[in-house]
């Protein structure tokens, strides 16, 4: 069998250049599952969050997403680019939240690289800050933040799992490939 390619497996912190955006690839629906569960998980009484009754009659007319959510799942959008190789987080600075979320949004998100240096105690990471900004499915940003983290040196961080599969007569024979065809 062909071992196939490797998947991407992010940047290390050679692999940043101050000035660079990383469109993140993924876009996630937000629904009220969502926003229900994280804002009762986080005992978030706001009823803007949760309660429809209440929400109707507020400015916006409906439930606003918990605004963490929004944090928490740009975050997350931005890891394939900026963070698989981290080390640990430093903050996250200049949080803003200039347009609501509701549920049935899209979300999406870019990050700049804003600077990158070296670490005093740490050879085998630099750290990088980055401006991400969330944008919703009319381009309409939603979150814009600030980030510190410390991401590791190529060839100094934990390594990702080696594991092959292993075709065995049976997984062959699952998979139609015949027993004798060596791909």
């Amino acid at each position: 069998m062909d071992d196939g390619e490797k998947g991407w497996q992010g940047r290390y912190f050679e692999d940043f250049t101050v000035g660079a955006v990383y469109r993140h690839p993924l876009g996630r629906t937000v629904t009220e599952t969502d926003n229900s569960w994280l804002t009762l998980l986080t005992q978030n009484t706001a009823p803007l969050h949760f309660d429809r009754h209440y929400a109707a009659q507020t400015t916006w007319g409906k439930p606003l997403v918990d605004s963490t959510f929004t944090l928490a799942l740009i975050t997350g959008q931005s890891v394939t680019d900026v963070s698989m190789h981290v080390m640990a987080n430093l903050g996250w600075d200049r949080v803003r939240l200039p347009n609501p979320v509701f549920e049935g949004d899209t979300l999406y998100s870019q990050s700049e690289v804003l600077t990158k240096r070296d670490s005093s105690s740490h050879p085998d990471v630099g750290i990088v800050s980055v401006r991400t900004a969330g944008f919703n499915q009319d381009g309409t940003i939603v979150i814009t933040f600030e980030r510190t983290l410390m991401v590791y040196r190529r060839g100094q961080g934990p390594r990702f799992a080696a594991v092959e599969p292993v075709w065995d007569e049976r997984s062959r024979r699952a998979a139609g490939l015949d027993e004798h065809d060596p791909s």
